[in-house]
């Protein structure tokens, strides 16, 4: 997973050479953390913001490393629980993008750092004193709940509009189990996987050469 952001550094270095455009981009994500027996998931808005480079490599195929802060969790619901989590990550996807017209589509990998994780509704604050498990309403840092690495797949598809302005459209699934929960109890299944719907607008700035 390392090996991405290396990747993605020397892509940033290395793409003057290649004709590149520089881009920002932000949007919508509207996320869920899916995968865990005994409780329902649900999606969440969230949001996110980042930079982008895009590289012609052959005729309509570039590729586009990307730096981005962004929002994931979701609700997870059970018949003791009901609670949100929101988890911060500086995620970095590396896409192949071909572009035919004002279409295009995208592919690759995307490798996330935990920054932060937060949880607040109904949820296990410990245990009675027979040994079952309590409940209460808390907001709490959640850090040491979530794994601090995310490793996911990402497909897209846009629109280029005029003036360097596009819209598109992106499925990120999550491949890697997030949950590093010490508190098991009453859960048949732990893990739990990131799955983010992302919608954005982006511009670039400077034509290819």
């Amino acid at each position: 997973m390392k090996k991405l952001l290396i990747i993605a550094l020397l892509s940033f270095g290395l793409m003057p050479l290649a004709h590149a455009q520089f881009g920002i981009k932000g949007g919508l994500n509207v996320a869920e953390m899916t995968g865990r027996d005994g409780e329902n998931a649900s999606y969440k808005p969230f949001y996110h913001v980042g930079i982008f480079y895009q590289a012609n490599i052959l005729g309509p195929l570039s590729i586009q490393p990307e730096v981005q802060y962004s929002v994931a969790g979701g609700n997870l619901k059970s018949a003791f629980t009901n609670y949100d989590s929101e988890l911060h990550y500086l995620t970095v996807p590396i896409l192949a993008k071909l572009t035919v017209g004002p279409v295009f589509v995208e592919a690759g990998p995307q490798y996330g750092i935990l920054l932060s994780a937060n949880q607040s509704g109904t949820m296990q604050v410990g245990f009675t004193p027979d040994g079952q498990p309590a409940y209460g309403n808390q907001s709490r840092s959640a850090s040491s709940e979530f794994k601090h690495n995310d490793f996911s797949v990402v497909g897209g598809v846009g629109l280029k509009l005029a003036s360097g302005f596009s819209l598109g459209g992106r499925l990120v699934a999550g491949l890697n189990d997030i949950n590093d929960a010490k508190n098991l109890s009453g859960i048949n299944d732990p893990r739990l996987q990131n799955r983010v719907f992302q919608v954005y607008a982006a511009l670039q700035f400077g034509g290819r050469k």
